[in-house]
């Protein structure tokens, strides 16, 4: 049985294509969702939370502002910067100021339920718990060989920290609470989506 000549090609291409790829000898981009070097990194399941995720997340929300209208608050800066977008960052540094910026949510979120709002954010918590246990797969660990954090992502990641240093309780508890849905929609997708986020 003769083969036709596209046919081969084609075989030959895929058969070439599979043994340099397996070896190395050629670079593959990295499954969706996965940072180079990340071992149990498995970020593209958050490319969207579920719709009873996302309405734990508004009543929560919700409950947030209210009790912030209780309270007096200001800030002498803003945390989380609305000019800051993940896209401007490197790939593999996305999940690092995701991982920053979740830290101090959780941070942040759990001192209130501890104070007042247990019972509305329980959900909401249980789940950036998990979100943030995963981001954490998918950082590479700090050592004098990996790489450091330089430019936007060196300014991203001093800005949360001072602010944890400098700003009071309730700039930190409003700047989270405004700051939760993008967080969860559009940083938390851009970094499942790995290179796809352009």
């Amino acid at each position: 049985m003769k083969l036709d000549s596209a046919v081969g090609c084609t075989l030959v291409l895929l058969l070439l294509t599979t043994v340099l790829s397996r070896t190395g000898a050629v670079p593959v981009p990295t499954a969706l969702g996965t940072v180079p070097g990340a071992r149990g990194c498995h970020l593209a399941q958050f490319k969207s939370l579920s719709p009873q995720e996302m309405k734990a997340f508004r009543r929560a929300k919700g409950a947030l502002e209210e009790w912030l209208l209780l309270k007096t608050w200001s800030c002498g800066s803003r945390p989380f910067p609305r000019a800051r977008d993940l896209r401007q960052l490197q790939v593999w540094e996305r999940p690092v100021a995701l991982e920053a910026e979740l830290a101090l949510t959780l941070k942040v979120l759990e001192t209130v339920a501890d104070s007042t709002l247990g019972d509305v954010l329980d959900q909401p918590l249980l789940t950036l718990r998990h979100i943030h246990a995963e981001l954490q797969a998918c950082v590479p660990a700090q050592s004098t060989a990996g790489p450091r954090p330089r430019g936007p992502l060196r300014s991203w990641l001093h800005r949360l920290q001072e602010a944890q240093k400098t700003e009071s309780h309730g700039c930190l508890e409003a700047s989270v609470t405004f700051n939760l849905f993008r967080l969860l929609t559009r940083d938390l997708q851009c970094v499942a989506s790995g290179d796809l986020c352009v």
